[in-house]
Parts: C-alpha cells; structure tokens; sequence
C-alpha cells in the first residue's frame, strides 16, 4: 500500500506505520541505458585528455595546488590522478587505474589511462551505431588477448648481467625520459640501477624494495644527487663537540631511553629537603654512568638511540667519550640495524658485544651555509642497504625526483623478474594495432568492429606521443604505420627526440614487456566494467 502524496517513496506496514523504503530519492539523479553509458564515457575521455598531454618525453607536467596551498608539479599519471579531486564516479575508477599499475609495476600510469579513454571513445561510435554493448565489451577482450600474444611474439630477450648494467641503464633512462630530472638523465639511470643491483637476489629474481631508501635535502643541484652503500640518516651527533667522522664502528643500536627508570606508581614523590633532592640527584646520575658503562663495556664506540636523552645524559655521554645519535625513527634503526649486521638492543641489560653492528665509517655532513647535518653509516658488512639521497634546489624538485626515481627503480626490478623487453615511443602498441586489424578481418561476426575500434586505440598512444613531440600526428603515424608493414620491424616508432631515426633499437628507447601486457589488460578490464554498467544513481547535482 503507497502513500505520501506522490512522494513515492513511503510504504505502510500493517499496523499503519509508514515506512521509507529509498532515502532521498527525489533529490537523486538517476541515469540508465544508453544515458548512462554515454555519461560513463564523457567522464572517462574527460580524465584521459587531461593526462593525454602529458605523455611521452617532450609531455608536459601538471601543477596542482591543494585545499591548504601545497603545491605538487608532476608528469607521473598516477599522482595527478591521486591528487585531482574527481566527483564523477567513472571518473574515480580511472583513478583507481592508473593506481593498480603504480602499485604493480610502477611505470605507465599514464599511458593506461590515456588507452583506456581512447576504448571508451571508440565505443561510443559503436554504441551509436547500434552494438550492443556486451558484445562490445566481450569484442575488447579478444583483442586485448590477440594484442598480448603479438606482445610475446615481438619481445626481445633482456640481458640481466651484474657486469654489464648497460642495457638496464637504457631501459631506466627510458622512463626517465619524460620526467624533469632527464637534466642528468644517464647519472639518474645509473644510480636507480645500481641501487636494484646492490639489493637485488638475482638467484630468486626479486629485489627486496625495503631496503632501497630515497632522502632527500633541499640545496645543491641535482647533480649532486648520489647513491650512498649504507644508510643516510637526517640526524646530527647529539653532541656538537662530538667528534665528526668515527672509523670502524661498533654501533650499540638501542630502543630504550637513556633516563633513570620512573617509580611506575600512581603516588606522588615529594621532595621536601635538600639531602632528598641531592639522594635523588646522585641516584639519577648513578644510574647514568652506569647505562654509559654497559654501552662502553660492551666495546660500542657508537650510540644510536631511538628514544632522546636531557642535557646532563648528552653531556655525560661526551665526558666519557661515547658519541651518540638520537631519535633515529623507526625504520631507520631497522636499516640501520640490516646494514650493520647489529642488533636493536630493548633494555641496557641485554647489550652484549655480539648485539653491535660494525661499520667502516660514520660521518656528519654538511650542506654550505646551513646549519643542517646528516649521518652517513658506509662501508657496512651487509651492502644490502642502500640509500639514494636527492638533493635540488627546491622541495619540488625533490619530491618530482623521488617520485621519477620510484619509477624508474620499478622498472629494473621488473627487468629482473621477467627481461623480456618492448621497444617504445608507441612501436609496439603500432605493431599490436597492426596485428589486431589483420584479425578483424578474418573474423565474421559482429566483433570485428571492436577489434577496429581497439586497433585504433592503440594508435591513440603514438598520435599523443606525435602531438606532445610537436609533429603532424596523422602523417607520422601513418608514415610509421606503412614502414611498419613493409619493412616487418617492430620497433620502429615515433621520433619524438628528433634523432632522425623511426627505430627505436637505434635510438634505445625500452619498456619492460610486463609494463605493456599489464596496461592492455588493466584498461581493457576497466572498460569492459564500465560498458556492462547501465544504471548509474547520484546525489543531487554531483553528475
């Protein structure tokens, strides 16, 4: 039984109390059938041409400013993505998008969400034309899957050598290309593949990406950015008459405060005369040179300690000549701790000689005129840990840095899971297009149309690559395109550096074959959900 003078929406029971059975649903907007799928593609076009021109290496960086007035220049898709505020919610699953292939791969957040609003606008014409788009969507994912088996056929086989890192630089400085720091693109590369090597088990072909920390200073030019075997902790000697460099170290590595133990009462300790006070006074001070004692007979030449400690401990500590760092976080300890083969010591009482962590040298640095100071801990036995540390002239810039460096890190790492390679400058997304196309032919049924229209999809990478490089998009395509046929070389591709060569063997410009199988499955999913979706609900005006 209904009431609610045509609201709609309020039901009876039987004792004759009303029931809402949908909350607010006259201010809802609802959109279903054709409606919704064509507002599902206006939003994800919209996100894609967003982010269209900032692929490839002459794309351009974006600059967002937050709510609170952070601002953040990029060219990474994926955090333009994170940062843009979207309301749409096809809109939000892009994000989402180019989010999965940063956390699985970690390079190519932007060419996936461009491939995916380039299927979403061919769709459209499909749609218009009367498919249905379940067949459309069950079409993409055929050629998504023939667009992957060409992928295998033209990989090359990637050496993965300790004594030959060339063609692992090549691939780093590939990914590098397009990001700002490309000033000192070779010396970028080089660290980020030396950083993989060092941590890198390739018996197991994985790279533990823990102990690969990335610091970063403002100051200095980015150049001066360097690869430290060891830790770079951004602490000073507590002390600043310490001494600044100390030579094979024995390091104490501590968790426990160095402080007199609190009586853990809830009563109240009143000091009421000065013998008490100066009893207290020398227990506090005993039970400081005693912690001090136990660190210096344990053989530990240096203290790194996680908690702090006043001004009566810090200088103590420089009268008995024990050097000492202090509020190391925690996960600096634990590298600290990998690094220097110690081990992080919770109470004085369990220090042994055995728990300390040795290293050649512990060093203070400094930045010019500035009063900031660093700790470098190198030439440690366990090599393991390494850190990068940034510097530039601005926290932008750093930041870009850290975040073009993850990049191209996630790179070498996938070469040593997996060294099979693609060319890119959009060769092999040409060559799949060229594959896919040659298939639609042979198909009879309805499908074939959305294996056109995924053929030129794949071509809507190479033509923003064409566009952002400044040149005539169509006539460069086709041009490759042709050769592409005639000459039966996969990686001839756009000439977006103007090297006068279309091959990019020639100009070694690699991508990793997982990073581009993992981009035409991820977007081909994403589209494949968005077209069974038909019914879209929002509240109010958020359309």
């Amino acid at each position: 039984m209904m009431g609610g003078g045509g609201m709609g929406q309020l039901v009876f029971d039987e004792y004759g109390k009303p029931m809402i059975i949908l909350k607010d649903q006259d201010a809802q907007k609802r959109l279903t059938g054709m409606d919704a799928l064509k507002s599902h593609i206006l939003a994800a076009r919209s996100v894609a041409s967003i982010l269209r021109t900032s692929l490839g290496p002459r794309g351009l960086d974006k600059m967002m400013v937050s709510p609170d007035g952070d601002v953040t220049i990029t060219n990474d898709g994926a955090t333009i993505l994170k940062q843009m505020d979207v309301d749409h919610q096809i809109a939000k699953l892009m994000v989402q998008l180019s989010q999965s292939q940063d956390d699985e791969i970690g390079d190519g957040t932007t060419g996936v969400v461009v491939l995916a609003g380039a299927l979403m606008e061919k769709a459209e014409e499909l749609l218009d034309k009367g498919i249905h788009p379940i067949r459309l969507a069950d079409g993409y994912e055929l050629a998504a899957k023939k667009a992957i088996e060409h992928l295998d056929k033209i990989a090359d086989e990637y050496p993965v050598d300790p004594n030959n890192l060339e063609p692992l630089i090549l691939t780093a400085m590939t990914t590098l290309g397009s990001k700002i720091i490309n000033r000192c693109h070779r010396q970028m590369a080089e660290i980020a593949v030396d950083a993989v090597m060092a941590v890198a088990d390739l018996e197991a072909r994985d790279v533990n990406f823990e102990l690969i920390k990335v610091e970063g200073k403002v100051g200095g030019k980015l150049e001066d950015t360097m690869l430290v075997k060891g830790v770079v902790v951004d602490k000073d000697f507590s002390h600043p008459q310490m001494p600044k460099t100390l030579k094979n170290v024995k390091c104490a590595i501590l968790t426990c405060p160095f402080e007199p133990p609190k009586p853990k009462t809830k009563h109240k300790l009143e000091v009421t005369n000065v013998e008490d006070y100066q009893a207290l006074h020398k227990y506090e001070q005993e039970q400081f040179i005693s912690m001090v004692d136990k660190v210096k007979a344990a053989g530990a030449n240096l203290a790194i300690c996680q908690w702090g400690f006043d001004d009566e401990a810090n200088h103590l500590l420089l009268q008995k000549d024990l050097p000492a760092i202090r509020w190391v976080g925690g996960p600096e300890i634990e590298l600290i701790a990998i690094a220097t083969n110690g081990r992080i010591v919770p109470r004085f009482e369990e220090l042994t000689p055995e728990k300390l962590g040795t290293c050649g040298t512990v060093r203070e640095i400094g930045f010019g005129t500035t009063k900031d100071r660093m700790m470098v801990i190198e030439d440690c036995p366990n090599t393991k840990a390494v850190t990068i540390f940034i510097r530039g002239g601005n926290r932008m810039i750093i930041e870009e840095a850290k975040r073009s460096i993850h990049d191209a890190l996630c790179v070498v790492r996938n070469l040593v899971r997996n060294n099979k390679i693609v060319y890119g400058g959009g060769a092999a997304e040409i060559s799949c297009a060229l594959a896919v196309s040659e298939e639609a032919d042979k198909i009879s049924t309805i499908e074939q149309y959305a294996f056109r229209a995924f053929a030129d999809a794949l071509e809507n990478i190479p033509l923003a690559l064409a566009e952002n490089s400044g040149l005539s998009p169509i006539h460069t395509l086709t041009d490759v395109k042709s050769r592409q046929l005639s000459e039966k070389n996969p990686a001839l591709g756009i000439d977006c550096m103007n090297a006068n060569t279309c091959d990019m063997k020639t100009q070694r410009v690699i991508e990793t074959l997982h990073s581009k199988k993992q981009q035409i499955l991820l977007a081909t999913q994403l589209v494949k959900m968005i077209l069974k979706i038909d019914d879209i609900r929002t509240q109010g005006e958020a359309m």
